[in-house]
């Protein structure tokens, strides 16, 4: 990914946060010299100062065959917005798009054990519905086995990461107000999200 220093994201913290509050991504993998891509919900965390992503997808997807094999990029890509001239002091300025991105690579490790397979389920439970654990413990345990036999459970420590904040870091403090106001009287979520993120930059 293409990053002028300006636009670095290298914080730990700060890109492990990104990553859990915006955790759909999508896994791109090289097969046969074709990209091919799924779109997952991941779980992510920090393990001995390593990121570590888990997730899982169909077993009828057949691109879990070649993640283990072959290095796969991760994207996380939210919130993003389109920037107006209007916003510039200068006539002589041109529209724009401002956003945050992460791209993870590494290798990905199937999960078979059973236990450790339930653990990711649960981990993606407690993501993003913690209320469900109480159903889902009253679930049959071979309910919740065949469910999981339909799945490949894999995880993915992380070995090269970029991180990019495109926020008018080049923009004077009057226009980066201008567009921090743009965006929060917009009515779009990603774009008070992404005003929000301009405001702590």
């Amino acid at each position: 990914m293409y990053i002028p220093n300006d636009n670095l994201m290298d914080n730990a913290a700060e890109i492990l946060s990104f990553i859990q509050r915006y955790s759909f991504g999508t896994i791109i993998t090289n097969i046969g010299g074709r990209p091919v891509a799924t779109h997952l919900p991941f779980h992510a965390v920090m393990r001995n100062d390593q990121l570590v992503l888990t997730a899982h997808m169909a077993k009828a997807n057949k691109q879990w065959q070649a993640i283990t094999t072959e290095e796969n990029l991760i994207i996380f890509s939210e919130p993003h917005a389109y920037i107006s001239p209007a916003n510039y002091d200068s006539m002589q300025s041109v529209p724009t798009w401002n956003y945050l991105s992460v791209h993870a690579y590494g290798k990905a490790n199937v999960i078979s054990d059973k236990a450790a397979v339930m653990s990711i389920l649960e981990d993606a439970i407690k993501d993003y519905e913690q209320e469900y654990m109480i159903q889902w413990n009253e679930l049959p345990g071979s309910f919740k086995q065949k469910m999981a036999n339909g799945i490949v459970a894999f995880e993915i420590v992380v070995t090269t990461l970029q991180g990019k904040k495109k926020l008018s870091q080049n923009k004077t403090p009057d226009e980066r107000k201008r567009i921090i106001e743009s965006l929060e009287k917009s009515g779009d979520a990603s774009g008070s999200q992404l005003a929000e993120y301009m405001k702590n930059q």
